[in-house]
């Protein structure tokens, strides 16, 4: 029989990673973007912050990869990309309603996503760069697709899909920060969430039936 192999330095790391990367996000709900120090990130992980440095070679490699894990479009580009190969012979109006609902639902349930967001538009950061380019490379890949199927002229579904992810952003944030009404909509219930999701599916399939060749 073969002999196991020992396992217990690299399950030691892996956990270790894994703390300070949940630790991150941690600070962030905590102290917000402003408190994401070595010493607030290793307090809330329980570790050395020697290991910071010795796992990431950098507080700000760690926080590129916990951005990178938890925001929606960066982390999950690959599965954007595949999803629009897969259905790129498809309407790609109820592809971009597809890929816009599963953004609200996400981020509405993201406390540590809205936090970042609020980073990314609150100061410049290289970190929030690199994760908005990567979103705009996902989405070059479905308005190539999109263009294919419209008249840029009758209407202009870059501008459309910009006001929807810009109000879907605004619109959660105001609510998770104030829990007031917003155009006398409660969007921290059911019903209020639901509203903005048929308003979504309405837009883009005017947006459709003007613009197509």
């Amino acid at each position: 029989m073969t002999k196991k192999r020992y396992q217990g330095e690299t399950n030691d790391k892996e956990r270790s990673m894994n703390r300070l990367l949940e630790a991150v996000g941690c600070v962030i709900k905590e102290k917000g973007y402003s408190g994401l120090g070595p010493t607030n990130i290793a307090k809330a992980a329980g570790l050395s912050k020697r290991l910071i440095y010795f796992y990431f070679g950098s507080v700000e490699n760690l926080i590129e990869k916990y951005v990178r894990s938890r925001d929606y479009f960066a982390g999950a580009s690959n599965g954007a990309d595949q999803l629009i190969e897969q259905n790129k012979e498809t309407n790609t109006c109820k592809l971009l309603e597809s890929l816009l609902l599963s953004q609200l639902e996400h981020f509405y349930n993201n406390e540590e996503m809205q936090k970042i967001i609020l980073w990314q538009i609150s100061e410049p950061s290289k970190i929030m760069f690199e994760v908005a380019e990567t979103r705009e490379k996902v989405g070059a890949h479905f308005f190539q697709l999109a263009d294919l199927e419209l008249d840029r002229e009758k209407a202009d579904l870059r501008a459309v899909a910009g006001l929807l992810v810009g109000g879907i952003y605004y619109m959660i944030l105001h609510a998770k920060s104030n829990d007031s009404l917003f155009c006398e909509i409660d969007v921290n219930s059911e019903d209020g969430i639901n509203r903005i999701k048929k308003a979504i599916g309405i837009i883009l399939s005017d947006t459709y039936k003007r613009a197509k060749h």
